[in-house]
């Protein structure tokens, strides 16, 4: 079978491009920043500068979402110290013009991922474009609550491979803390990193569960 090409956007953990590439593709990340691993499969730079380059795939993980996502919205009406309330609204608008570009991609399948959207980033999004499915990382056998929407183009929806048994908080406070470090991280220069980490249960899921369907288009 030929390798499908894939291009695994907004991404620097390399997470996901490792486990799609231990399938046997020809797959790259592409981010601002160098991957962390300092593969020479990464690419630095734009990610809509290389959405003409003849992809099978795209899967955006990390697009900026800090003003689309339902746990930025007070910052519309209330500016952090330092920025204008001017300022908020165009970097919504930076936000979702790159995450339409993506979805627009002259790419056969598409899956953009991002967290549950306010009402004014919904507005600016393609007509087309379909309700996420939410997943959890403990579906897939990673203990961490994290409630994320994959956009999906041309693929099914994932099916839970590990489903854990979430803890409660009354019962098990020490245990639930863990599961919630993703939203309790701590502020800092590094807070963006883990809170946009990419688990390898869902990592693994999306190459095990989507490369069937790329591989048809070999066929």
């Amino acid at each position: 079978m030929t390798p499908m090409r894939i291009l695994i956007g907004c991404e620097t953990s390399g997470v996901m491009r490792l486990a799609f590439a231990a399938r046997g593709h020809d797959v790259w990340s592409c981010d601002l920043l160098p991957a962390d691993d300092r593969s020479n499969r990464h690419i630095v730079g734009d990610v809509r500068d290389v959405l003409h380059d003849g992809w099978d795939m795209l899967a955006v993980m990390h697009p900026p979402c800090t003003r689309l996502c339902n746990s930025g919205v007070r910052w519309l009406t209330a500016p952090p110290r330092g920025r204008t309330l001017a300022e908020m609204w165009a970097d919504l608008d930076e936000g979702t013009a790159l995450f339409a570009d993506c979805w627009n991609a002259p790419i056969p399948r598409v899956m953009i991922e991002n967290p549950v959207m306010h009402r004014h980033a919904k507005e600016r999004m393609p007509p087309d474009l379909p309700k996420p499915q939410i997943v959890q990382p403990w579906w897939f056998g990673d203990e961490a609550f994290k409630a994320t929407g994959l956009y999906l183009r041309g693929l099914p929806p994932l099916t839970a491979t590990n489903r854990l048994t979430p803890p409660h908080k009354a019962e098990d406070p020490a245990r639930h803390a863990v599961w919630s470090r993703i939203h309790r991280a701590s502020p800092g220069p590094n807070r963006w990193k883990q809170r946009s980490a990419t688990f390898p249960g869902l990592a693994a899921a999306c190459a095990e569960q989507w490369t069937p369907m790329i591989e048809e288009m070999a066929a």
